[in-house]
């Protein structure tokens, strides 16, 4: 049993790669390898507990787009005339007067890269004096919909 422990040891000074394979896999960690150079550089990531399959990536935008993107989460949850429940998600109804549809859709842009599990309808109705963003997705999204947006 000593000469097997040694043996392994020995290999693993001749085989970097060879322990954060080994490391990676015995762990059940999730952890990041990126190559610098010869080295290799191991950045354990964090675990979290997560309770729904819906959540929001944070890292998806910059610092920057994550400002405008909120800014513009205020506008728009401030502005929304009234919040119609469907059969597989929410709409929301704006005045064109006081969002615009380049508004709505730089919002959708963003919204889509941190929140994929999304699916966005944008519709301009009554020509042209109702702007609807509807927002749907798998069983259990109109839930999130009503926390996430507050939706009463």
């Amino acid at each position: 049993m000593k000469n097997r422990k040694e043996g392994v040891v020995t290999a693993s000074k001749k085989s970097a790669a060879g322990v954060m394979l080994a490391l990676w896999m015995g762990s059940g960690a999730a952890m990041g390898l990126a190559a610098q150079g010869s080295a290799i550089l191991v950045k354990p990531e964090r675990q979290a507990t997560v309770q729904s399959k819906f959540y929001c990536n944070t890292k998806a935008l910059t610092p920057e787009d994550r400002a405008q993107h909120k800014q513009l989460s205020e506008k728009l949850m401030a502005a929304r005339k009234e919040v119609v429940e469907t059969e597989k998600g929410y709409e929301f109804q704006f005045s064109p007067g006081d969002v615009t549809l380049a508004e709505l859709a730089e919002w959708v842009g963003a919204e889509s890269k941190c929140c994929p599990f999304f699916d966005f309808h944008i519709d301009l109705e009554r020509e042209g004096k109702l702007l609807c963003l509807r927002l749907t997705g798998e069983e259990g999204i109109k839930a999130f919909i009503r926390a996430e947006f507050n939706v009463r």
